[in-house]
């Protein structure tokens, strides 16, 4: 029987080595950590039973993934404890004077919402919310390639290739330009640079197309279900083991490496051409987030009252956007990308426990937050996040009963992938979005024989979807002609 080893257990790793079983492939999942999952664990900080996801905490792209889609039909991940659930609204970004940007899942709700900006956020965003699942056939593959769906691939890149801040203009009310600002600061890059609006038009529609739903007990639920299916294959997981050079997998004959570019050159060595080395060295990474997570005692039994809000809208959201209008939005992301600290970060606040009162303790709730920073930034932000949050819900402060941050060094330690802080595992830069983590018609392969990078650093990027993995895994099956 062929044999593989996968380095690393992040959903892309897992998602790599449930491919290789499905097709016979004998597969082992090395984990340099105690626990798999990357990025996608979750864990009690600061209370007992209090749950906070570590980093990945909604996934519009885990529902759109036509991996799990296809994973879930055949092995009914239901059955292996995943279930997903969804606040009542998705998204909201609040503004200074008490309105909000407000996005459900409801197209026409939105669009009802923001009055005058309806219509246009229909045009903006409507098609491609639409057809979704079809754009992701496409936009969920390397770019280099022909298109499934060439005429829809073409008008979401006409959108896509805009920076954000011309987007947004297409918007004509505070609220609505915020909104979609917001969404496209998911970039972790300058607003103005072009293709900074591909994120923002992927992410909004999805939300349309299938919401942003959090995992039951938390973002660790997708890891233990695809490790469950893993193990059903006969697949293996081994923990607490560093690979630092081939020479420890090279008897395999696949070889997956769920690693950033850097992390691959130094266990490939010499044995990678010296052309696709460089390369993996150029890669750039981007700005850095900074985690705080928080429990919070509500003030009164009402689970919509445990962050006291100024906005009625953002106290039932699953997710808020914090760092006001567009001109404010633009200036901080700029800064950042420049590797400036602001006093005023975007910072992005999860509410899961609305969707999912297992993760609460009583009349204790877990509020999950981060803030963009620079790359590599040396310096405890924790009260500038906190100052955001009680910018737009005053009086927040006093209801903080525990409070647990990861400094951007310190989640270069949690996970590796994340180099600098990185949690998108690469700057979304126009060239990177196009060709990452070089532009190549294979760019999964390392130049090393039988041996792929699967990581978010390869086609289509960070995200819960397991399509790196996947795609890398199909090249390799291809490539071996099994």
């Amino acid at each position: 029987m062929a044999t593989a080893v996968v380095v690393g257990s992040g959903p892309n790793g897992l998602a790599a080595a449930i491919e290789l079983a499905r097709n016979g492939i004998d597969v082992r999942v090395v984990e340099a950590a105690d626990r798999i999952g990357g990025g996608t664990r979750s864990s009690e900080y600061i209370v007992d039973g209090l749950l906070h996801d570590d980093c990945s905490a909604f996934h519009p792209t885990a529902l759109a993934s036509p991996f799990l889609r296809e994973l879930d039909a055949e092995f009914d991940l239901g059955s292996h404890g995943l279930h997903w659930a969804w606040p009542e609204i998705d998204l909201v970004h609040p503004l200074d004077d008490g309105s909000a940007g407000i996005l459900w899942r409801d197209l026409d709700r939105t669009c009802e919402g923001l009055g005058i900006d309806g219509g246009s956020w229909r045009r903006l965003f409507g098609y491609a919310s639409e057809h979704f699942d079809d754009l992701v056939l496409d936009t969920f593959q390397p770019l280099v390639r022909v298109p499934s769906h060439p005429l829809l691939l073409a008008r979401f890149g006409v959108k896509a290739m805009l920076p954000a801040s011309v987007l947004s203009s297409r918007l004509r009310t505070p609220q609505a330009q915020a909104l979609f600002g917001g969404v496209a600061a998911h970039l972790f890059g300058s607003l103005t640079a072009p293709m900074s609006s591909a994120v923002g038009v992927m992410l909004t529609a999805a939300a349309h197309a299938h919401g942003w739903p959090v995992a039951r007990g938390g973002s660790q639920a997708i890891t233990n279900a695809m490790a469950s299916v893993l193990l059903s294959l006969g697949g293996k997981v081994e923990t607490g083991r560093t690979i630092g050079d081939y020479s420890e997998v090279a008897d395999a004959d696949l070889v997956m490496l769920d690693v950033a570019p850097n992390a691959a050159t130094r266990i490939l060595g010499e044995r990678q051409p010296s052309r696709i080395a460089k390369a993996y060295r150029r890669y750039a990474y981007g700005p850095a987030a900074f985690k705080v997570d928080f429990a919070v005692r509500g003030s009164s039994g009402d689970v919509t009252d445990v962050v006291p809000w100024t906005n009625d809208a953002a106290r039932r959201a699953g997710t808020l956007h914090l760092g006001g209008t567009m001109k404010e939005l633009i200036q901080a992301e700029g800064s950042v990308a420049r590797g400036q600290m602001t006093d005023r970060p975007i910072v992005l606040v999860g509410q899961q426990f609305l969707a999912d009162p297992s993760r609460s303790v009583g009349d204790i709730h877990p509020v999950w937050a981060y803030a963009h920073v620079p790359n590599n930034h040396p310096d405890d932000v924790t009260d500038l996040v906190v100052n955001q949050i009680e910018r737009f819900a005053p009086g927040f402060r006093e209801r903080i009963v525990g409070i647990h941050t990861r400094s951007v060094q310190q989640f270069q330690s949690y996970n590796a992938n994340y180099v600098g802080g990185d949690i998108s595992a690469g700057a979304n830069t126009a060239r990177q979005i196009v060709g990452r983590p070089r532009l190549s018609l294979n760019p999964y392969w390392t130049g090393v024989p039988g041996t792929y990078l699967c990581s978010s650093a390869t086609p289509p990027g960070a995200g819960v979807h397991g399509m790196c993995g996947y795609n890398a895994a199909r090249a390799a099956l291809q490539a071996k002609n099994w």
